[in-house]
């Protein structure tokens, strides 16, 4: 690893700080900074593309949203994430900020633990036309605006007609976004080892329809089949498209993966325990 990118949550000192001591601890390695941060730091300031194309090793400061920004920037590249929690709750960035140096080095020695992580592709298509093309993270969402009404979303796994979610929505989700929106609208928690979609209807008007795991190498395809307007297709929180209706929605396992480095002292449980209180009576 001699080629280092950095990506940071908006104003946070402690994230400049961070970034200045390392670039002192490893002088010999190349430290690049997306734009927010490179400006705070008085680097010269590299464009995502060729951040996300030269990075050998990616270091997140911030929190969840902060490092879901960073995996889209790879675009795919097996390259590992170091996620230091300065956030408030961090699922994904476990790395605490005491421990920075500490796991930064144990990873470019080739000691970190490194867990494999499935993404979902998604396509949107519009009569027959492919409109948007994307891959999340954590989870694709149909959902409607403050003032749209419930709407029918039909709904397919491969042939197999699964249901018509009259909901204010529809959650696609992977094991690693099990623990986010999909876990509010009543999903379960799913272990990140496996790889499955979480399907969660957004308050649905019938109480029968309840969240569903399926298999992730099938595609998954939501047709909206009612009149109603301001519904919107949200890929991983970072991006937005109106949908219309007769517009089908796709969702299968990627063939790209995301590499997280893990915290050292905590396994899948711990971070339950610590961030979600899991367990507890």
């Amino acid at each position: 690893m001699k080629t280092i990118a950095l990506v940071a949550k908006r104003g946070k000192p402690e994230a400049v700080m961070l970034a200045k001591e390392l670039k002192v601890l490893h002088p010999k390695l190349e430290f690049l900074a997306e734009e927010d941060l490179a400006v705070a730091l008085g680097w010269p300031v590299t464009p995502p593309a060729e951040l996300g194309a030269r990075a050998d090793l990616m270091v997140v400061l911030g929190g969840d949203g902060t490092l879901i920004k960073a995996a889209r920037i790879l675009k795919g590249r097996a390259v590992p994430i170091l996620g230091v929690n300065l956030g408030s709750l961090g699922f994904m960035t476990e790395i605490p900020q005491g421990e920075t140096f500490t796991v930064f080095a144990d990873t470019l020695a080739g000691k970190g633990r490194i867990e494999s992580r499935m993404k979902l592709a998604c396509r949107m298509y519009r009569g027959g036309k492919l409109m948007v093309e994307d891959e999340v993270l954590n989870d694709v969402v149909i959902n409607k605006s403050a003032l749209a009404r419930i709407a029918d979303h039909e709904t397919w796994l491969a042939d197999a007609f699964v249901a018509l979610f009259k909901s204010d929505g529809v959650i696609f989700a992977t094991p690693t976004g099990s623990t986010a929106y999909s876990l509010s609208a009543g999903g379960p928690i799913v272990h990140p080892s496996i790889d499955c979609v979480v399907v969660t209807p957004i308050c649905p008007h019938a109480l029968t329809q309840r969240p569903i795991v399926v298999p992730a190498d099938q595609v998954i395809r939501t047709v909206l089949t009612s009149e109603v307007s301001d519904v919107y297709l949200t890929i991983d929180g970072q991006q937005g498209h109106p949908l219309k209706t007769g517009d089908r929605v796709e969702v299968q396992k990627s063939e790209n993966r995301v590499l997280l480095v893990r915290n050292p002292k905590l396994d899948y449980f711990g971070v339950l325990r610590q961030k979600l209180h899991w367990g507890a009576r």
